[in-house]
Parts: structure tokens; C-alpha cells; sequence
């Protein structure tokens, strides 16, 4: 399975973090990173929002 889709599942609350870990084969921690590395462009990782266009 692309890892992409595994992400977006996680992040839409579809499957766990455990479970997206679990899938990808890797642990918490790496997941997380993961995760991180992978924010949309524009995304605001310490709000969790993106940036509104005037």
C-alpha cells in the first residue's frame, strides 16, 4: 500500500496512529517523524491549520 494513502487515512481519522504505524511497519516514534515530514505545503504544524488566502 502507498504510504501516501496510509498517511492521509491517519490524518482524515480513518485508521489509529498505532494502526498507521502498524501498517507502514514502522514504531511511534518513527511514525511521528513520518508524519511530520510529510505536513502539506503551507501547513502550520504548531496549529494544525492552514494559512487563510486574502
Amino acid at each position: 500500500m502507498d504510504k501516501r494513502k496510509v498517511i492521509t487515512a491517519y490524518r482524515r481519522g480513518f485508521i489509529t496512529m498505532q494502526e498507521c504505524a502498524q501498517i507502514l511497519g514502522l514504531d511511534s516514534v518513527q511514525i511521528r517523524g513520518l508524519i511530520e515530514d510529510t505536513q502539506p505545503v503551507g501547513h502550520d504544524s504548531r496549529t494544525g491549520k492552514q494559512p487563510v488566502n486574502s
